[in-house]
């Protein structure tokens, strides 16, 4: 029993010990802040979605690539007015200026979830990780756990599960 009981606590510290190096990760060293990130709930049949954030970089950087396991595509996309007509499209890369905020938003920049697995229930949360390029080429990636609903998120940062790796 006792052996047992060591078992569980050593699991809980060496997870309490990844948890706290990655909050550490993502406020210390992580190139880019993500802020009030969420997926639009898709309605019932809808086979795609969007996220959508505000992302800041500490340097120049420039996300490069979204993945996500609850879809079989994740693209970075731009919408743009073509005449009279909105068109969206995937684009190979977001420039992120040092120090400026950059929006993903409805109707603008934005990560294309489509081909989704399962359905996203509205409350619910999906991991998505973002991929970042430094100038000489470096890649970073940010992983993040983000609400789904059915309107923009306005307070607070990405969740505390997120996390920084090279």
């Amino acid at each position: 029993m006792k052996m047992r009981f060591q078992g569980v606590a050593a699991s809980f510290m060496v997870a309490g010990a990844v948890f706290a190096g990655q909050a550490m990760a993502q406020s210390a060293t992580a190139p880019v802040t993500v802020e009030n990130a969420w997926v639009r709930a898709p309605v019932t049949g809808q086979k795609a979605t969007g996220a959508f954030m505000r992302m800041t970089a500490k340097e120049d950087q420039r996300l490069v690539r979204a993945e996500s396991p609850v879809a079989g595509v994740t693209e970075v996309h731009e919408m743009v007015m073509e005449g009279n007509v909105m068109r969206m499209h995937a684009i190979s890369g977001l420039d992120l200026p040092a120090g400026k905020p950059v929006e993903l938003k409805p109707g603008s920049y934005h990560v294309m979830l489509m081909d989704l697995k399962k359905p996203l229930e509205k409350g619910s949360s999906i991991p998505l990780t973002l991929v970042f390029q430094d100038p000489k080429g470096a890649q970073s990636q940010l992983q993040l756990q983000v609400p789904v609903t059915d309107q923009p998120a306005t307070t607070g940062a990405h969740s505390m599960k997120s996390g920084h790796s090279h």
